[in-house]
């Protein structure tokens, strides 16, 4: 879930130049001009800053495990080269670097996924070691892919075609190709999947149409139309976590929500209404009309919308229960976050609830945040920070070397390489170091 500018793009005087929303909506990273910022979305009133480096500039790409301190930066200086962090020490924990421009980060608990165009690398997030590089994929100039957040099912998508919307399923733990589903006709532009890993939308460059297909067996679940009269480019989909939900940004001022249930023909009977009636005979007709039209005919309409006050602009969506009510989500190129009320029953019109600014004003500057700011120290590694922290690392005897694939770790091996056992962030007792809220 995240959108991406370029470095003059629009979002205030710091310019915004990406965002993305952790594994379970509880936070909100964003990277800009100066840094990145990390978020706590967990009241509706409030968006209170857990953290904030000035350290890296440009940064491009911020992904955070859940609400943990572990946090991926890329910045555009740097293109190549993939930084992971612990934010509340403020020590590195390793960097690699890679054959090519780094275009998206995945994370969840098991798995760390580093997408070039051309070429996936899966690391295993407990130590951060190259597990395998899938070389020669696909071109895949906007690094689109998707990693299912559950570790158990931690499957990984991504497009099989660069022309038609072919999608890849990969089994991240086993390391192994599960499946291909023939989504659409037109290149892939959009994909994710629910929190179980058992579900999975995506969308075309066209925009018109957005499937649901099952996980691992790629059978076609739902199939909802967004709009008719215009291509338009979507940039995020997002389901809410109990995947009742599916909701669709895009660069148009429209985000539709999606209800996924079946419709049960024996209600309809026990009950007959004029629109069950017409339902059932457009059903039948449809039966008698070529495919494409037929197709039309059945796909299901948006349960509910929002109307935002931008267009053009690009954004990314999600659906989050925050203090016990559903919401939508709205980050936005605007440099603001929006906040709508949905109605889990009747659907229609969002309402929106609360905007918040994601850039703070002078005078906002002065103002006490809720946790301490930790610069990350610049040029020090996980070793020497945290491990061996009187001791300064030798560069002459940690030196770099060459993984498969030309991925090439930092100028300093992380502990992890030399140590006994794994890599223990020691953050809550344990890895990945999750904690139920933000402090």
């Amino acid at each position: 879930m995240e959108t991406r500018e370029g470095a003059d793009g629009p979002g205030g005087p710091e310019g915004l130049i990406c965002a993305s929303f952790n594994q379970d909506t509880t936070s909100l990273a964003v990277g800009t001009k100066t840094g990145y910022r990390l978020f706590s979305v967990t009241l509706v009133d409030r968006l209170d800053c857990i953290h904030e480096s000035a350290e890296t500039p440009d940064v491009y790409i911020v992904e955070r495990l859940f609400s943990s301190s572990l946090v991926v930066v890329v910045s555009l200086a740097m293109p190549r080269r993939m930084n992971v962090y612990h934010f509340k020490k403020g020590t590195e924990i390793c960097n690699y670097s890679y054959s090519n421009n780094i275009l998206a980060v995945r994370l969840n608990r098991q798995r760390l996924i580093v997408c070039l165009e051309e070429s996936i690398y899966i690391h295993n997030i407990k130590d951060m070691k190259l597990l395998k590089t899938l070389l020669n994929t696909p071109s895949n100039p906007t690094g689109l892919c998707a990693l299912s957040i559950n570790h158990s099912n931690s499957y990984l998508a991504y497009p099989g075609s660069a022309t038609i919307g072919e999608i890849i399923i990969y089994d991240a733990n086993n390391l192994s190709t599960v499946t291909m589903i023939p989504a659409h006709d037109s290149p892939l532009a959009a994909i994710t999947f629910n929190a179980s890993g058992t579900k999975l939308a995506s969308a075309s460059e066209r925009g018109t149409v957005i499937r649901v297909f099952t996980v691992p067996e790629g059978t076609r679940l739902f199939e909802f139309r967004r709009g008719m009269k215009r291509y338009v480019s979507i940039s995020s989909l997002s389901f809410s976590a109990d995947a009742q939900f599916l909701c669709a940004s895009s660069n148009t001022e429209t985000v539709h929500i999606f209800k996924l249930e079946q419709h049960s023909p024996s209600r309809e009977e026990e009950s007959p209404t004029w629109s069950a009636y017409v339902g059932k005979m457009f059903t039948a007709a449809s039966n008698y009309l070529p495919a494409q039209v037929s197709g039309m005919m059945n796909q299901d309409r948006a349960f509910a919308t929002v109307r935002l006050n931008i267009f053009g602009l690009k954004n990314i969506c999600a659906l989050a229960t925050i203090q016990k009510l559903p919401r939508l989500l709205v980050a936005s190129s605007d440099g603001h976050l929006y906040i709508y009320n949905v109605d889990p029953q009747d659907g229609g019109e969002c309402v929106l609830v609360k905007k918040h600014r994601l850039f703070h004003s002078e005078e906002d500057r002065g103002e006490s945040e809720p946790e301490a700011r930790a610069s990350l120290p610049a040029n020090q590694s996980y070793a020497a920070t945290v491990a061996m922290p009187t001791t300064p690392p030798s560069s002459a005897a940690l030196t770099g070397y060459s993984e498969d694939g030309g991925v090439k770790k930092g100028e300093v091996i992380p502990e992890h390489e030399f140590a006994a056992g794994p890599v223990c962030l020691d953050d809550e007792n344990e890895f990945p170091p999750v904690s139920t809220q933000d402090n």
